[in-house]
């Protein structure tokens, strides 16, 4: 923790960097993924503040669509298409990522109630190899499977309709910092 502590005491000592950020943000990308810790969405793109609005999630789950009730994942995306108008969004999933695995193994989470109950959400259940450690087959269709419940809201459905927004489902790789990128001709993950 304390390596954290002095980079935040740090950091605020160049306010000249900052001081354009208060007039408010404009990120082109929506990028959506997963909590883990080994996901860095800026150090991955490059991006630098402002540029990237991020949305984490165990398992980089979109929960369906729900007008009614909406989810803080479903008012995060709306936020980011309809007020602050990105142009694209990213699906990202990743390698070793435990909630997927969980799922493609059909793990016990009784220990944890409400992981659980979030990964009922991940429909339809992702499959892979159930013995690779990467769990790559079952990342790479769940992302797939979360960019379509993503196109099932009223609102990203009018602008990709309208082609004022493009999805893209990416696999991060992270033993070795790759990229794949969903090719949809080839249906296949291909490198950036």
């Amino acid at each position: 923790m304390q390596p954290l502590i002095d980079n935040a005491r740090t950091h605020g000592q160049r306010p000249e960097e900052f001081a354009p950020l208060a007039q408010g943000q404009s990120p082109q990308v929506l990028f959506i993924t997963c909590s883990d810790s080994r996901v860095v969405p800026a150090l991955i793109t490059g991006a630098r503040p402002g540029e990237l609005f991020e949305l984490r999630t165990a398992g980089n789950i979109v929960p369906p669509y729900a007008s009614e009730r909406p989810t803080s994942e479903a008012a995060t995306i709306e936020y980011a298409v309809e007020v602050l108008g990105v142009s694209d969004i990213v699906v990202c999933g990743h390698s070793h990522c435990g909630a997927v695995g969980a799922l493609v193994r059909g793990d016990d989470l009784t220990a944890v109630p409400a992981v659980r109950e979030w990964l009922t959400q991940a429909e339809p259940r992702p499959t892979g190899a159930v013995e690779d450690p990467c769990v790559a087959e079952g990342v790479q269709n769940h992302v797939l499977a979360q960019v379509l419940r993503l196109r099932s809201y009223p609102f990203i459905d009018k602008k990709l309709s309208a082609g004022e927004l493009t999805v893209h489902a990416w696999y991060y790789e992270v033993h070795t910092g790759s990229v794949l990128t969903h090719d949809i001709a080839a249906d296949a993950f291909r490198a950036l």
